[in-house]
């Protein structure tokens, strides 16, 4: 109880089955006496593109314009733009992160990755000698809760997608581990879109199920050997 959950949600559609996931969420975890705070990316219009608007006033080389280090500087001095600073306040106070979001190429929606790329700032979410366990925004969970266009069996060692724990290394470990945020178990429904309504059905209550005893939930193993074994 008590506990503050942010849900970055992208996807166009309220209706969508996202959009249910989304409200399920919203729902259930606020029944439990949890704040929620829902980033809903497409409504914001949220900026996918990391550019010179994310510094407000004076840059620290005007020569030659590099991001990382023009937005670590910004940071350090209270110059990020406004829209930044909001979110990066939202992910300070949360004790846990959810990624909702339908799968686009074996990866998150351009906007969800440039929500990473903006929000994630060097002096915010990592230092150099900062990362994985050292990360900033340690005592931090997250979980990634995406649908798939293909099957599970497309998705599996055999199948044509091979392994899904593939797809997660980039997002799970590349940002969230390396920004020293304990990873959950994903939560992944496949093929909503191509499944009967009696299976979609099942699929929202699998995850009312899950979430009424996610405090409980152990993080995964960031290891390599969790995604590659």
């Amino acid at each position: 109880p008590g506990k503050k959950v942010l849900i970055v949600y992208a996807h166009q559609e309220p209706k969508s089955f996202n959009g249910s996931l989304l409200k399920i969420a919203v729902e259930e975890l606020t029944k439990q006496g949890c704040s929620v705070t829902v980033s809903d990316l497409y409504a914001m219009q949220f900026e996918p593109r990391a550019t010179r608007n994310d510094i407000v006033g004076h840059l620290h080389n005007s020569e030659a314009f590099n991001y990382g280090v023009e937005t670590w500087e910004a940071y350090k001095r209270g110059g990020l733009s406004k829209d930044l600073v909001e979110e990066q306040k939202k992910v300070q106070e949360a004790d846990l992160l959810i990624f909702q979001f339908p799968l686009f190429w074996f990866n998150m929606p351009a906007i969800l990755k440039g929500w990473m790329d903006r929000v994630l700032v060097q002096g915010f979410a990592y230092d150099l000698s900062k990362a994985y366990d050292g990360g900033l925004l340690q005592d931090k969970l997250s979980l990634f809760s995406f649908t798939t266009g293909g099957s599970q069996e497309m998705y599996s060692n055999e199948g044509i997608g091979g392994d899904i724990r593939y797809v997660l290394w980039p997002m799970q470990h590349g940002i969230m581990h390396f920004c020293g945020v304990k990873v959950l178990e994903p939560h992944i429904c496949y093929a909503p879109e191509n499944v009967s309504e009696d299976k979609r059905k099942e699929m929202l209550t699998a995850w009312t199920q899950r979430l009424k005893t996610l405090w409980k939930e152990e993080p995964i193993d960031c290891s390599p050997e969790w995604y590659f074994k």
